[in-house]
C-alpha cells in the first residue's frame, strides 16, 4: 500500500468518476486505473462499483476511504510541521545553562530570538554543570552553555568568550582604595564562593590556590545574588563573573580589579559531537556569538 493510491482513492470517490480523478491527480487514467486495481488486489476487496460514467464506493471502499482521508490529513499535517521547522516557524528549542550564566546572557538573546522566531518554544534547563554534562550525552539538550573544563571526548565544545572576575568588596573596605589589588592582598580574608558543585567555586578556589593565597572560606552560596549581597553586608570578599556586575542595584558591593594576570573563565557552547545542532539551535547560537558581553 503506497500513499499515492490512498490519493488515488480519496480523489475517485470524491469525484465520483475515474477519468476527472486521473485530471486532479495529473496522472493518465489507466495508471490511476491500474494503482486502484492494485491496491484492490492486496486488500482482497473491491473499493468502487465502476458503472460507465460513474464509480462509486463499495460498503469496503466507504470503510476505507474514511481511514485514508485520515492518514492523509496525519501525513500533510506532519509535511507542515516539518516544513515549518525548517522554516523556524513552530518547533521547539532545550537549553542548558549554568545559573551563574543565564540571568546575564540570556534575556537579550532570548528577545532577539523570540521576535524573530516566535513560533519556536524556548526550554532553559539551569543545573550545574555535571548534570548539564548528563543531559547532552543522552541528549536532552540541543546544547549548553557552560564554562570550561569540560572533560568529556564526546562534546563538541566552542569558546563563546572569556570574561573577567572582578573582585567583590563591601563599600568602604580597606581595599577599594587601593589603585592596584594583588592576589596577595586576599591572604585572611573572609572569602565568599559558591557551593560544591557548582564549576565557579571550584574557578575561584583555584585562581586562589595558583597564587598562593590562602583566604578563609566563610560562606557558600548557591546564588550569584545571594553572595552578592552577603558582601555588600561585610560578611566577606567574593570574585564575580563581570557579566553579574553590570546590573545596577541598590546594594551593590564595590567592584574592583586584580593586577595581572586576573582571574577569568571561559564561557563556551558544548552539543554532542554525533549530534550537531539543528538549524533552531544553530541560530540560537549565532545569536549567542554576537549579543553583548
Amino acid at each position: 500500500m503506497e500513499m499515492h493510491q490512498l490519493r488515488y482513492v480519496v480523489a475517485v470517490a470524491r469525484a465520483g468518476n475515474f477519468s476527472r480523478a486521473a485530471e486532479q491527480c495529473r496522472v493518465s487514467q489507466p495508471s490511476l486505473s491500474q494503482q486502484i486495481k492494485k491496491l484492490e488486489d492486496e486488500l482482497g476487496e473491491r473499493l468502487f462499483d465502476r458503472m460507465k460514467r460513474e464509480a462509486r464506493p463499495t460498503p469496503h471502499g466507504q470503510s476505507f476511504l474514511g481511514r485514508a482521508v485520515r492518514i492523509l490529513e496525519e501525513v500533510d499535517a506532519a509535511q507542515r510541521e516539518a516544513a515549518d521547522a525548517q522554516n523556524l516557524l513552530r518547533g521547539t528549542l532545550t537549553l542548558g545553562v549554568l545559573p551563574t550564566i543565564a540571568p546575564y546572557l540570556l534575556p537579550a538573546a532570548m528577545a532577539e530570538f523570540v521576535s524573530r522566531y516566535p513560533g519556536v518554544e524556548v526550554i532553559v534547563q539551569e543545573d550545574t554543570t555535571p548534570r548539564l554534562l548528563n543531559q547532552l550525552r543522552s541528549w536532552e539538550l540541543d546544547f549548553a552553555v557552560a564554562s570550561v573544563p569540560l572533560d568529556d571526548a564526546h562534546l563538541e565544545i566552542e569558546e563563546l568568550f572569556a570574561e573577567e572576575l572582578m573582585l567583590a568588596l563591601p563599600p568602604g573596605h580597606a581595599l577599594t582604595a587601593r589603585r592596584t589589588i594583588k592576589a596577595t592582598d586576599l591572604n585572611g580574608e573572609r572569602l565568599i564562593v559558591m557551593k560544591e558543585g557548582h564549576c565557579l567555586g571550584d574557578q575561584v578556589l583555584g585562581f586562589c590556590d595558583r597564587r598562593d593565597v590562602t583566604p578563609q572560606i566563610s560562606f557558600r552560596s548557591a546564588q550569584l545574588e545571594t553572595i552578592q549581597a552577603l558582601v555588600y553586608a561585610g560578611l566577606g570578599i567574593s570574585l564575580i563573573p563581570a557579566m553579574a556586575t553590570s546590573e545596577k542595584r541598590e546594594s551593590s558591593p564595590a567592584y574592583r580589579s586584580l593586577q595581572l594576570p586576573r582571574p577569568e573563565r571561559k564561557v563556551v557552547a558544548a552539543w554532542p559531537r554525533q549530534r550537531a545542532p539543528n538549524r533552531t539551535a544553530a541560530e540560537f547560537l549565532n545569536i549567542l556569538r554576537r549579543t553583548p558581553k
